[in-house]
């Protein structure tokens, strides 16, 4: 049988593994497609490549169709994003002797269960450095338009931390945050799996919050394509995200996350250790040398609509936009953002499948406390808990009256 040929361009992340498994296990192939990744050093790499048509498709940053469509940084170019990839699957991790004085600051070991008092142990810290005459904390976040960079944020301005004035954010390719942080250029970062746990392999870091206890069920990194390949790919489109949603569907199993870590592993791919791409996928972490916690659901690949492009979704990020000034708000701009992630396309390629699927095509992101089982075209669907760790709600026609909450940015 004759393949279609689909490059995709992606970044050495656990939360790649959707990607790895439809094209190594099989999934892609009974599609009637060839999967050809390219390994690149950076997000600015994978959008320029993107836009140039150097892939077809790429592993994204879920900001980053946006940003690329609304023409912040470079001429507007419309990319969508029709399938995620994933929810969650990042962490703060901070350079050893700083989490030892944030452990010490808030006078016990790093609550992981508690992200608002460890930021507010944080701004202690923050505030002790200043009066020592100390430095700002330099931070990485591997690119401005990241869920990273706007969930550090969040996180940091709940406990009064001025993003721009207390402590210093800069751009580092996820690839090179430990050599960062081992050389003393950055005193920690945030960022996606496998660098944080790599930091605290290499002895020169430890874990202090996780991105999935700040937003649980957060969108992380989507399928990103150019609008007009998906208009004049209409089929290979199609059988792409139903390559993707079985591949999901498997990498999601418990029982395959052996074969997936292993495969992950290979230089080509990840090249890094299998027993660590295994613990990060399974979500048992080692935060420290001397101590490991369990999240299931730290890194989520299927399960909860993990790959639904809820619109309202990419509406958050486009809030977070606007709170930290990077684009000026207006009616086209949201009319943009609202056509970014494609649930249409997602219904097209997998109705009449067993895929369950969410009736609407957004929500009140941060309303659900406990799973809720919600209606479905087919299938049985449960989703949640979707919770900030402040408590608040993101309702996307509520957009001004969600931004005037906040008290910083």
């Amino acid at each position: 049988m004759s393949l279609t040929t689909v490059r995709i361009g992606f970044l050495p992340l656990v939360d790649s593994a959707v990607l790895v498994a439809a094209q190594a296990f099989g999934f892609a192939e009974a599609q009637g497609l060839r999967l050809e990744l390219s390994r690149e050093a950076s997000w600015a790499n994978i959008r320029d490549k993107l836009v140039y048509r150097h892939f077809d498709t790429a592993h994204m940053l879920a900001g980053l169709p946006i940003a690329a469509t609304l023409g912040l940084s470079r001429a507007p170019t419309p990319v969508i994003a029709p399938f995620c990839l994933g929810l969650n699957g990042n962490a703060v991790t901070l350079a050893t002797d700083i989490a030892a004085d944030l452990a010490a600051q808030s006078g016990h070991a790093i609550d992981f269960d508690d992200a608002g008092g460890m930021a507010l142990a944080l701004a202690e810290l923050v505030a002790a450095r200043r009066a020592r005459g100390l430095a700002p904390l330099r931070l990485g976040v591997p690119h401005r338009f990241s869920s990273h960079n706007y969930m550090l944020r969040y996180w940091l301005a709940f406990a009064g931390i001025d993003p721009e004035r207390d402590v210093q954010l800069v751009i580092v390719p996820p690839p090179l945050t430990v050599d960062a942080l081992r050389a003393g250029e950055i005193d920690g970062f945030c960022v996606g799996e496998p660098w944080s746990s790599i930091a605290v392999a290499a002895g020169v870091g430890h874990i202090v919050a996780l991105g999935c206890r700040i937003w649980q069920r957060g969108v992380e990194k989507v399928l990103g394509m150019r609008g007009d390949w998906a208009e004049a790919n209409p089929e290979t489109l199609a059988a792409l995200l139903r390559a993707l949603d079985r591949a999901a569907r498997w990498a999601g199993d418990a029982a395959n996350r052996p074969a997936l870590a292993a495969m992950m592993a290979r230089p080509e791919l990840l090249d890094r250790p299998a027993a660590l791409i295994a613990r990060v996928l399974s979500g048992r972490l080692l935060v420290a040398p001397d101590r490991e916690i369990d999240v299931p659901d730290f890194l989520m690949l299927y399960s909860d609509a993990a790959n639904f492009p809820w619109v309202s979704q990419a509406q958050w990020i486009y809030s977070q936009m606007l709170r930290w000034g990077q684009v000026a708000p207006g009616a086209a701009a949201e009319a943009a953002v609202r056509g970014v992630f494609r649930p249409d396309l997602y219904r097209r390629a997998l109705g009449g499948t067993d895929t369950p699927m969410p009736g609407a095509n957004a929500k009140v992101e941060g309303a659900l406390a406990a799973p809720l089982a919600v209606g479905s075209p087919q299938g049985r669907l449960s989703i949640g808990p979707d919770g900030f760790f402040d408590g608040r709600r993101f309702d996307p026609d509520q957009l001004g009256a969600y931004l005037a909450g906040f008290d910083a940015g």
